[in-house]
């Protein structure tokens, strides 16, 4: 085989990768938009039937366009966000109807109309996404004028109210995708730790600085499974499909608090790690400390799917607190060191509240110093 042989089978051979790549991905898309496809169909077809075939409306087009916009396909569909794009988008009909009345139909009625609702609608709400959904929704309903004064309102009323009706109904925010969002930001926690861990048994300080720059990324993943978490809940405040998961979403945000709070604490050990590192000795002892901690972390994340797991996380990330006086690891240890093992205080009693313990028994578990 040729050198151009060569080049061309390993081409093909990335070519295919990449291919089987992208179409992974564009399935995997495809397959997390199926709640919010099946919910944007069923409200929007039950709002134009509803308008159309019960109130005889001709053409209820509103009636579809308000549930298919304020649905949306992003995952974070909670009630009360469906709810403001729905009267924003309200408004802006209403605008048009009164416009309507008053002047009547033209190029500068919709000007009009369009400044007015704008307006309006910047001064309800801060959020950019209520006005242009208001004014969106005041452009159609002044181009698509129909002789029944304020009939659009009542097809934009309808498709609100299926809207909110679907996303009680069909959830979109499912369990396993607020769970998904918990596991990406223990990976990236669990990665974290490790590399401070290494950093400290070798005295690594380059190491100990990509510890801190992935602690110091942690707050995405945090943002990421609030989202979805709150979104869980809210939608299960006012599903009757998803009741019995209340419980386990308050569980889980509790957890997140907890976590949130740790890789806060995670940021400080790492700033400290990276600075005793510059000397590059290692130091064994805070590494097999940090190390125990990350393996407690990780049967807290074991607890979300199984709550009887809970006491045995508690239990091994209780062993480490019980032993995280600076003075007794280290007895001959300098200033930085014992900086250090402080620093691992804090981070132990939020593993420990995230395990279930409460605050104070949490706190009154680390020995006195």
């Amino acid at each position: 085989m040729t050198a151009d042989d060569s080049s061309t089978t390993v081409g093909v051979v990335v070519a295919r990768s990449h291919w089987r790549s992208t179409l992974g991905r564009r399935v995997d898309r495809v397959r997390e938009s199926l709640p919010a496809i099946a919910q944007i169909v069923v409200a929007a077809t039950a709002a134009y039937a509803f308008a159309h075939f019960v109130l005889g409306h001709t053409v209820p087009l509103l009636a579809a366009t308000v549930t298919v916009s304020s649905l949306g396909l992003v995952r974070d569909a909670r009630p009360w966000r469906v709810a403001e794009t729905v009267m924003g988008m309200l408004v802006g009909i209403l605008i048009a109807e009164i416009v309507l009345v008053l002047a009547g139909a033209g190029w500068w009625q919709i000007a009009l109309a369009m400044a007015v609702t704008l307006v309006v609608a910047r001064f309800l709400s801060p959020q950019p996404g209520f006005a242009l959904a208001a004014v969106v929704q005041s452009l159609i309903a002044l181009v698509l004028v129909s002789g029944v004064p304020f009939l659009r309102l009542v097809d934009g009323a309808i498709g609100g109210v299926a809207a909110l009706i679907v996303t009680a109904l069909i959830p979109r925010t499912l369990r396993r995708t607020e769970l998904r969002d918990a596991d990406e930001l223990f990976d990236a926690l669990d990665a974290a730790m490790d590399t401070i861990v290494r950093a400290l048994r070798k005295g690594d300080r380059a190491r100990a600085e990509r510890g801190l720059e992935r602690a110091r990324s942690l707050q995405t993943y945090v943002d990421a499974w609030s989202g979805s978490l709150e979104s869980g809940r809210e939608v299960a405040r006012i599903s009757p499909f998803l009741r019995r998961q209340r419980t386990e979403l308050d569980r889980h945000e509790r957890v997140r608090e907890a976590l949130d709070l740790t890789t806060r604490n995670l940021r400080v050990v790492a700033r400290r790690a990276a600075y005793l590192c510059a000397d590059g000795e290692s130091r064994p002892i805070p590494a097999d400390l940090l190390a125990e901690l990350a393996r407690g972390a990780g049967l807290v994340r074991d607890s979300l799917d199984d709550i009887s797991l809970e006491p045995v996380a508690r239990e091994a990330v209780g062993a480490v607190a019980r032993r995280l006086d600076p003075a007794v690891l280290l007895p001959e240890g300098r200033v930085g060191e014992l900086n250090l093992i402080a620093a691992l205080r804090p981070l132990a009693v939020d593993l420990l509240v995230a395990a279930g313990m409460p605050s104070a028994e949490a706190r009154a578990i680390l020995p006195r110093v």
